[in-house]
This record gives structure tokens, C-alpha cells and sequence, in this order.
């Protein structure tokens, strides 16, 4: 028995709006679903990458700010693939998001950055 992918990851915003333009108009992820749960107050948007992988999107209202610097136990980022690292670098930084200095991954030799969502959530670009 082996799991075979990662399906989906859940991220919770605090401005839903925000975070909706970010993940789909400059990260290019495409909506499946978007819901609207009334008895919770709360929107649930279904995104997904180009492998099929999905992101679901969550407003809460009044959810507690995500502990962070120092790092905090829990997951640490997501990364998504990409093919060109400068390209995305580029994209990125002309939409006044802060990008950190490219790095190599020394066990790999891959180049990889970080860049985070609204809510300060670490993303990673790694490239193939």
C-alpha cells in the first residue's frame, strides 16, 4: 500500500477577495468550485494546478493569525514547480510581491525562491 500524490492542500485567509485575486489572477490557478457556506459564514474555493493537484481556499471569520517567524511546528510551505524560475521571479516582483533571493538547493543543485500569499504564508518556486 502507497499513497500516489498529494490531492489537495488547504490554506485559511483572512481577506478573501484578496487572497481569491492572488491565487488565480498572479499564481494562474484555475476555480473548480467556489462555495459559499452560510450556516459558517464562510467561502470555500476549490483551485487547481495544471497536474490536477488543488488548493482549497477557506475564509473563517475572526480566524487566528498563523504563527510563523520563528518557525513555528506544522507545515512550513508550499511549493509549487515551475519551469522557469526567472520568468515567475519576474512576474512576481512586476506585481510589487517581495521575492527572495534565488538559492540552489545543495543536495539537488535545483534553484528555488520564496515569496509569500497575502496572509504572509511561505510559497516556494522550485524549479524542475
Amino acid at each position: 500500500m502507497q499513497l500516489s500524490t498529494i490531492h489537495h492542500a488547504a490554506v485559511i485567509c483572512s481577506d478573501y477577495e484578496a487572497s481569491k485575486a492572488f491565487y488565480t489572477e498572479i499564481l494562474g490557478l484555475r476555480v473548480v468550485a467556489e462555495t459559499y457556506r452560510a450556516q459558517r459564514q464562510s467561502y470555500k474555493l476549490d483551485l487547481s494546478l495544471s497536474d490536477g493537484s488543488q488548493l482549497e481556499l477557506f475564509s473563517f471569520p475572526g480566524a487566528p493569525a498563523r504563527p510563523s517567524y520563528p518557525e513555528a511546528c506544522g507545515l512550513r510551505h508550499l511549493a509549487f514547480a515551475v519551469d522557469d524560475l526567472d520568468q515567475w521571479v519576474f512576474h512576481l516582483e512586476s506585481r510589487r510581491i517581495t521575492v527572495e533571493p534565488i538559492r540552489v538547493d545543495e543536495n539537488t543543485g535545483q534553484r528555488f525562491t520564496f515569496f509569500a500569499d497575502p496572509d504572509g504564508l511561505p510559497l516556494e518556486l522550485y524549479e524542475r
